[in-house]
């Protein structure tokens, strides 16, 4: 039965965990399986090309796995190599973009910020986005370092704290009420934002809209999986060391070359 074959995922390294998190607490039936391209992170500063380069071999590892749907769990990746995924396999790819429109819809102060990578910040598809909200004011950081950071396992670092309080200080004194993050690494650093922003500033990511959207394409093109005893695998070509703290030792991380 198709829809009994796995879901896959992948990002430039262990962040896109934090969407993982989102579709498996929502699907739960679904076999998954996740790679983490730790050994290319971060792509947000590598050229369109290399984007898509690195994103077919993942896609082609993937598909070789026989998943039934593609997770591009990467803003980077989404915003610069999502057209040429759908154009070459047949498969169906849910991606992953900066979450610009609900923050623009409520904010009240008409001032949001973006916290994103430069391959994002600097994509077509991100600048679409933003030319449809031109009464808001949108205030654009690139996190120079922070995947880096979350990569090595100092999440919680003096370093860390010190480049979000750089970053954030700016759109504060900006005056935002939403601060949206654009890399799916960064809700790993929620807890060092919150304190930082002042309480009346909402953060929103893209992990639970993304979930959603997995579920409605598989119910309306694939089929949702009606296992009991789900496989979750979890390959990196990196050291598995920081990819298992993330995910707890629950699960199991599995290194391989690709």
């Amino acid at each position: 039965m198709n829809n009994n074959k796995p879901i896959g995922i992948f990002d430039s390294g262990i962040g896109g965990t934090s969407i993982w998190k989102e579709i498996h607490q929502l699907l739960p039936n679904e076999k998954t399986i996740y790679l983490a391209d730790s050994k290319n992170a971060p792509y947000g500063q590598k050229s369109k090309a290399e984007i898509i380069e690195l994103c077919c071999k993942n896609t082609e590892l993937l598909l070789d796995m026989d998943c039934k749907l593609i997770v591009v769990a990467c803003n980077t990746a989404t915003t610069n190599a999502i057209q040429e995924l759908r154009a070459k396999y047949n498969v169906p790819f849910i991606g992953i973009e900066p979450a610009i429109k609900p923050a623009a819809t409520y904010s009240k102060t008409q001032t949001i910020g973006i916290l994103a990578t430069q391959g994002t910040l600097n994509s077509e598809l991100f600048n679409k986005s933003t030319e449809m909200f031109q009464d808001t004011k949108i205030i654009e950081q690139v996190g120079h370092g922070l995947v880096q950071l979350i990569e090595s396992g100092n999440i919680e670092s003096q370093e860390t704290a010190k480049l979000l309080q750089a970053y954030l200080k700016p759109m504060i004194d900006a005056n935002i009420d939403y601060l949206v993050l654009g890399c799916s690494h960064y809700p790993y650093l929620i807890p060092q934002i919150k304190k930082i922003l002042p309480p009346n500033i909402q953060i929103i990511d893209s992990g639970e809209a993304v979930a959603r959207q997995t579920q409605k394409v598989l119910k309306d093109k694939v089929g949702l999986s009606n296992l009991k005893n789900r496989e979750l695998l979890f390959y990196t070509n990196s050291d598995p060391k920081v990819l298992t703290e993330i995910l707890g030792n629950n699960y199991k991380v599995i290194k391989k070359d690709f």
